[in-house]
């Protein structure tokens, strides 16, 4: 895996929309869009949070501040495969995420002991973290992913997921993707990512198809359907 930027800031918006209303957005994508280095692939994330999910139920509470933690891979990795060990913030409606590309393997330590091994700005940022939650892992979230860029803006970033799957066992990235649904057939999960505002063609799309702003969290969802499953087995 190349390296990448890792670093962001920009204001990111989500919607939830339904197989028509993808039809129509993709045919006009593809006089806007052009997919990304990435463009279509599997993105499995293990999420961390204390031992009594602190950081989650805290950022159910809509707070102006809210971050978590998570390890992501691109497709399944093996013990050599590169990962990305990422922290994400947001702070008044702008999303800022540091992350550090290293083996699966190493990011296993690393979170087992919550010692980046890192020396960067990037890395003292995350170890701060690490020192404050002493997160353990969670949850694993699964989905399949297109990604996009503006041809004319490349700042504008358009993601797609579909097929999301959730787990809170068999918390490894090597297992693969399986799980729990937490979409409903034929949703996706459409993520609008801007370092401005939004363009006016696109802004034009989305009121046309009526297509609404949604506060969709993916672990926001696992937690509180882990908590609902918890609560009927204590009757």
């Amino acid at each position: 895996m190349k390296k990448s930027i890792n670093t962001f800031k920009r204001y990111e918006k989500k919607y939830i929309i339904d197989s028509n209303q993808y039809d129509k957005l993709m045919m006009l994508f593809k006089n806007q869009m052009q997919f990304d280095e990435y463009s279509e692939s599997q993105i499995n994330n293990i999420y961390y949070d204390t031992h009594d999910f602190k950081m989650i139920r805290a950022s159910i509470e809509k707070p102006v501040y809210k971050e978590k933690i998570r390890l992501r891979s691109y497709g399944t990795p093996e013990a050599y495969d590169d990962v990305f060990l990422e922290i994400k913030k947001k702070h008044d409606g702008i999303v800022y995420k540091r992350r550090l590309q290293m083996p699966y393997s190493t990011a296993k330590v690393c979170m087992t002991k919550n010692k980046c091994m890192d020396n960067t700005q990037i890395g003292k940022e995350i170890q701060w973290s690490l020192d404050y939650y002493r997160p353990e892992p969670k949850v694993f979230i699964g989905y399949h992913r297109l990604a996009m860029k503006g041809i004319e803006d490349e700042n504008l970033r358009i993601t797609l997921d579909n097929n999301l799957l959730f787990r809170d066992y068999d918390l490894s990235l090597s297992s693969g993707s399986y799980g729990q649904y937490l979409l409903e057939k034929g949703q996706y999960i459409m993520e609008i990512k801007t370092i401005g505002g939004m363009p006016l063609w696109l802004s034009k799309a989305l009121d046309e198809l009526k297509v609404m702003p949604s506060s969709f969290s993916k672990y926001g969802v696992a937690y509180k359907t882990m908590l609902r499953r918890f609560l009927l087995e204590e009757g």
